[in-house]
């Protein structure tokens, strides 16, 4: 094994959505797995769904980097954490290789985040319409910026043996070699809904031959030891990875005042000086860890894999549960964390299990913490698409045509579980759904990227929101939550 600060690394781009990178990225796991290697996988920006199936393909987590959530800053590190003791790691980009947050110039694209991780890209190009013309386009994305390093290119959908050598020749005069050629051959079996792809928690099985085909279709068509060698000459980062105990052992920066949704406030975030206070232990009063219930399930499939990190380094004992299948929260529960996911999909089922609903709302009545984001919010409301669900929120949520989705710049504008009011944190929205009315008395964000409004809800307990946060940017949030899971 290697130290995680120089392990090899391949970035997986592309000219636009569609080019096949997740069929490649995934593919190249599996094939490395398959060789004995420890992969560690990586998927650029918010997405829940491929890190699935990238964790059937490599046997661990699939994690996320994403530069505007967590700060360009952290995307070393964290990379660095999650491929501690790897062989390879394995990072499949987002969008177009320079598409990044709307208005934000390349930060959190494929290509900053190939930058900030010093490592070289493959860029997956679909040349099933194209023969001497991948030449210029293979040149203009490996020239547009100095600083990324396109060292090979993989070719995607490639109709014959005399269309693979029309696309060769082209390519000679590129300098950018051709590390594999994939033939234009039926689609792998990974189905698409609202949200993008179908889950693995939804489709298990057909998901691992998906992943298997994948893996076949990458074997037959690419140059392994030549993707190894490349993976091989990415350079060292020079930074620490993130230590999940550390972070949580500074102190969490003081909250700003609660500002308008004008001119966004300095950032909060900072290193104080001097010696470091010791992170709570999250003991309860009888000297045991406070139990935190994660929803889980194919209901539930959002959650990023700091979060639970974070919880357990606060001193929280994180229990798993399925809202589809178990009629009551893990026994002594003393704080809920509900994340992403399909639950208008899972409606009926969800509705039907009326004793866990009772039990979600009784906890909630209690007082105790209770984090809900996106799919978590529409658990909570008074009922989904007609559908009773939990009643802890007095608003109701239904499915809607318009898609909603993009980065946001948000500020708690009450106290709550998870922050104190003025705390800044960036977000995701991503949902085709609606809840009325869309804020409660006591909002918990607001969310100061246009359109300017407040959002979510703060009651008791409960902080309930559609903005999906990541927060190993905000350590603060999880200590906060374990802290008053303590003391509630």
């Amino acid at each position: 094994m290697v130290s995680s600060s120089s392990v090899p690394r391949l970035v997986i781009a592309a000219p636009s959505s569609g080019s096949g990178k997740t069929t490649v990225a995934t593919g190249l796991m599996a094939a490395f797995a398959a060789r004995g290697l420890t992969v560690s996988p990586h998927k650029v920006g918010p997405d829940y769904i491929d890190p699935g199936y990238h964790a059937l393909a490599s046997g661990r987590v699939g994690r996320n980097l994403d530069a505007y959530l967590c700060g360009p800053e952290l995307i070393g590190p964290l990379f660095s954490h999650g491929a501690r003791g790897c062989d390879i790691a394995v990072v499949e980009g987002v969008m177009g290789m320079y598409d990044g947050a709307a208005g934000e110039g390349e930060l959190a694209s494929t290509a900053h985040v190939a930058k900030l991780l010093r490592a070289p890209v493959v860029l997956v190009v679909d040349a099933s319409s194209q023969s001497r013309s991948v030449a210029a386009l293979v040149h203009g994305f490996a020239s547009w910026d100095p600083e990324v390093r396109v060292g090979g290119v993989i070719l995607n959908k490639v109709a014959s043996d005399r269309h693979e050598e029309l696309l060769r020749e082209a390519l000679d005069s590129a300098g950018v070699p051709v590390l594999g050629v994939l033939r234009r051959v039926a689609q792998v079996d990974t189905p698409s809904r609202h949200l993008g792809l179908v889950p693995v928690a939804e489709r298990h099985a057909a998901a691992v031959e998906a992943v298997a085909a994948m893996r076949a279709q990458v074997e037959a068509g690419c140059d392994l030891e030549g993707l190894l060698g490349l993976a091989r000459g990415a350079g060292a980062l020079a930074c620490a990875a993130w230590d999940v105990a550390e972070v949580l052992a500074f102190s969490p920066p003081p909250p700003l005042p609660v500002p308008t949704l004008g001119a966004a406030p300095p950032d909060p975030r900072f290193r104080p000086e001097g010696p470091r206070p010791q992170a709570p232990d999250g003991l309860d009063g009888a000297g045991r860890r406070v139990r935190v219930a994660v929803a889980g399930g194919a209901a539930f499939t959002f959650s990023y894999a700091e979060h639970s990190e974070l919880l357990a380094a606060a001193g929280a004992e994180v229990v798993v549960f399925d809202p589809l299948r178990d009629e009551q929260l893990p026994d002594g529960t003393r704080g809920l964390v509900i994340g992403g996911g399909f639950p208008e999909v899972y409606a009926g089922e969800l509705s039907a299990n009326e004793p866990l609903r009772k039990a979600v709302a009784a906890l909630a009545e209690s007082g105790a913490p209770v984090a809900a984001e996106c799919a978590g919010l529409l658990y909570l409301c008074r009922e989904l698409d007609g559908q009773p669900m939990c009643g802890v929120l007095d608003a109701s949520a239904r499915m809607s045509e318009r898609l909603t989705l993009g980065y946001r710049d948000a500020v708690a504008v009450s106290d709550s579980s998870l922050a104190a009011a003025g705390t800044r944190m960036r977000g995701h929205e991503f949902h085709r759904t609606v809840v009325e009315p869309g804020s409660g008395a006591a909002p918990a964000w607001g969310v100061r990227t246009p359109p300017r409004r407040v959002e979510g809800f703060v009651q008791q307990g409960v902080h309930a929101s559609y903005l999906h946060t990541h927060w190993a940017s905000e350590p603060g949030v999880a200590r906060r939550f374990v802290e008053r899971c303590r003391t509630s």
